[in-house]
Order: C-alpha cells, then sequence, then structure tokens
C-alpha cells in the first residue's frame, strides 16, 4: 500500500516531457510560413515569358524568306504534295468528237484563206515571155573569169577559178581556187587561156557553165 503513492508522484513528472514535442510544432511554423512568401517576390519573373511569343512570331517570318528562295524542282515537289489528287471531269466521247469537228473545220478555213491570198498573188504578177534556149532564167546569171587547166573532152572546158578574199576576223587575205566545167562549142579556148564564163541552163551532168569569150590566149 506503501508504494501507490510513489508511483502517482512518477506520472506528474513524464507529462511535460510529452508536452514539449507538441509546443515544438507551434515555433516551427514560422519557417513553414516563409516560403508562402517566396513566390510573391517570383511573380515578376513568371511575367518574363509573357514576352517570348513576340520573339516566336519573329521566327516564321525568317523562316519565311528560304522559302522564296526554292529552286523549281522544290516548289514542283511543293506542288504536288498540295494536290489533292482529285481527277478531272472526263469528257464524254461526243463532246471530244464535237471539239475535233470544229478544230478541222477552223484549219480547213484557214487554208482556203491562204489557198484565195496564193493565187490572188499569182494573178498580180506579170506574165514573163518563155526563156530562150540556152539563157538563164530569172534573175542576173553569175559571171566568172578563170583559167583553162583542161580541154581534152569535146566541146568541154575545164576552168579554174581563183578567189582572193580577207578574212572578216584576222583580215589576213585568204586565197582558194575551185573548178567547173563549161560548155565551148567551138572548142575555141585550149589549156592556159584566160576565159569568161557564164551559168546557164544545166547542159550535161557537170556543165552548168556556158564560155563567152577568150579574155587571153596562152603564151
Amino acid at each position: 500500500m506503501i508504494e501507490e503513492p510513489e508511483n502517482t508522484e512518477e506520472t506528474p513528472e513524464e507529462t511535460p516531457a510529452e508536452d514539449a514535442p507538441a509546443e515544438a510544432p507551434a515555433e516551427e511554423a514560422p519557417a513553414e510560413e516563409a516560403p508562402a512568401e517566396a513566390p510573391a517576390e517570383e511573380a515578376p519573373a513568371e511575367e518574363a515569358p509573357a514576352e517570348a511569343p513576340a520573339a516566336e512570331t519573329e521566327a516564321p517570318a525568317a523562316d519565311a524568306e528560304p522559302a522564296e528562295e526554292l529552286g523549281p524542282k522544290e516548289r514542283r515537289r511543293a506542288a504536288r504534295s498540295t494536290h489533292t489528287g482529285e481527277a478531272k471531269p472526263q469528257r464524254s466521247a461526243e463532246e471530244r468528237a464535237t471539239e475535233r469537228a470544229e478544230v478541222r473545220k477552223k484549219k480547213a478555213a484557214e487554208r482556203t484563206r491562204w489557198r484565195q491570198r496564193a493565187r490572188e498573188r499569182r494573178r498580180a504578177q506579170p506574165k514573163t515571155e518563155p526563156l530562150a534556149r540556152g539563157e538563164h532564167g530569172p534573175g542576173r546569171a553569175r559571171v566568172r573569169q578563170g583559167i583553162v587547166v583542161s580541154d581534152k573532152a569535146d566541146k568541154t572546158i575545164t576552168v579554174r577559178i581563183d578567189v582572193t578574199r580577207s578574212h572578216r576576223v584576222y583580215k589576213k587575205i585568204v586565197r582558194s581556187s575551185s573548178t567547173l566545167h563549161a560548155h565551148d562549142e567551138r572548142n575555141e579556148a585550149h589549156t592556159g587561156d584566160t576565159v569568161r564564163v557564164v551559168e546557164s541552163r544545166p547542159i550535161s551532168r557537170s556543165k552548168r557553165w556556158r564560155l563567152i569569150e577568150i579574155l587571153e590566149r596562152a603564151r
């Protein structure tokens, strides 16, 4: 019976120790409130990104410049990518036949007008008298002067035509020569003679020239 009062005295001493931790959180409460004030100071930092979209809007404008410098292949590829794939409406066989008939009719009218104008031009031209045998056709006949290099064939002479001209770029004197066959009816010209020939109708397979006169006899 004497030990009971001792136990009652110890209990009051332990209760303050248990109450002590309950008061500690009350003192630590200000430490938890301090972070609550921090967001108020950081509010201006959150407002700064609000200006970022303005910079982002300028970025597409910078990217739009290279799009204008695309090459022809890139432009065609971009046009094909935007194609929806819808086919054009097909025309019926009757519509195509009608269109072809209209085109033929238009071309036939153009040919008729062209033929009519050609007939009018021919009628307006003066009529020319028939050419005498051996004479040159319309226009002035060409005349050449050269040296006879061969008279072996009958009624035919071979004439060498010497040409001297100035080069159109280097202005150097360039000499060249060509040969032609001329008709000599009386076999008057001989090798070494200087003769003059004129252009005429085809007399044989190789003769298109005719002897006019002999300028100088060979010495």
